[in-house]
Formats: structure tokens, sequence, C-alpha cells
């Protein structure tokens, strides 16, 4: 009995060990000063342009193309009005549980025209226009089903008027915001913007 008692302690003990040892970095968010120079230009056209660097931004920093790279990705033009690409930022964030894009996003849904309770109800999967409402309960299935979508809810996303290319756009506006929810949820960096609320248990997705 004493030497099954002593290997247990030893197994408890070289496994605390191992947990300590295996502790994550903390993930920072890095100033002006430790970024590239690429970056560091940038920094100061998101300062012009938001007034401040987002911190997500600024994490993405830490990688001397990347940030270059997404904001050409995320600025380039397509055919969804800001109004719907909000929509879609909205419901795909919640979809992965990132409380900094659906704090960012709120912001800026409400920045181009929509209520604190329509931006609430978009993230539970649904919208007050029948055409809105057919892209964000099609931006919510492909999100939780991993790119796809039962038959029905793809009928009703062409019948709202929507065609082959907004599927495509579609797809690569969620898979944008995906890349910025793992950002985030990974590294859990702080969030500079209001935190959004939290959404009531018979809202949730």
């Amino acid at each position: 009995m004493m030497r099954r008692d002593i290997s247990r302690n030893c197994s408890n003990n070289i496994l605390k060990s191992n947990q300590k040892k295996i502790k994550m970095k903390k993930f920072t968010v890095p100033t002006r000063e430790q970024v590239s120079r690429d970056n560091q230009q940038i920094f100061d056209t998101l300062n012009k342009t938001l007034g401040f660097v987002p911190n997500l931004y600024a994490a993405i920093a830490h990688s001397e193309n990347a940030l270059a790279k997404y904001l050409a990705f995320q600025g380039a033009k397509t055919a969804f009005s800001n109004k719907e690409k909000e929509a879609i930022n909205l419901v795909v964030s919640q979809v992965n549980g990132c409380l900094y894009c659906q704090s960012a996003h709120t912001v800026l849904g409400k920045m181009n025209g929509f209520s604190e309770d329509e931006t609430l109800n978009i993230r539970s999967g649904k919208a007050s226009s029948a055409k809105l409402n057919a892209l964000v309960r099609l931006a919510k299935e492909i999100t939780e089903n991993k790119g796809r979508a039962t038959t029905e809810t793809l009928d009703t996303f062409y019948a709202a008027g929507y065609d082959n290319g907004n599927l495509v756009e579609l797809i690569l506006q969620i898979s944008d915001k995906i890349a910025m929810n793992y950002l985030h949820n990974l590294t859990e960096i702080p969030i500079d913007f209001p935190l959004a609320a939290e959404l009531e248990p018979a809202e949730l997705p």
C-alpha cells in the first residue's frame, strides 16, 4: 500500500512539474517601436483613419508581412454593402465565441446603421429584413458546419436575390472573420472596444 502511495505522489509531482514547463508564453500587444518599419507606417495610417491602432491589428504586426496582407484582403472590393459585411462579421463572431470581434463589430454595425437590438438579433442568427435574414442564416450555418449548409438555407439565400458570386464572397468574408476570431481566442489580448452585451440564453444560436 505504501509503495502505491509513493508511486502516486511521484506521478502527481511529475505531472505538476510538466504543467509548469508547458505554460503558454504570454502573447503581448506590440508597440509601434517594437514592429517593423513597414508595420510602423501601417500603424501611422490606422492612427490617422481610426484614431488608434486596434489591439488585434497590432497583434498581427508580430508578423512582418501579415498585417499588410490582411488589411488588403479585408479592404478589397466586394458586392456586399458595409451593412451586410457587418451582419456577417457579427454572426460569425458569435458562433466562434470571439468577444473581441463581437465588441468591435457591434460598434461598426451601429456606425453603419444598425441599432443595439439589431446587432443582438443578428448575433443570434436573425435579421429584420428577409434578404439580410437569408444572408445571416446562411453565414451562421456555414460557420457552424465548417463550410456546409442545407439545401433549404441555400435556396432561401438565392430566392432573396443573391447569386453564385455572392456565395463566393460570403465564404471569403467568413474566412476573414474566422481568422480574426481564432487569433483572439488563442491570444486573449485585451479588448479595446466597449464590451458587447451577452445574449440571453433564449437568444443564443
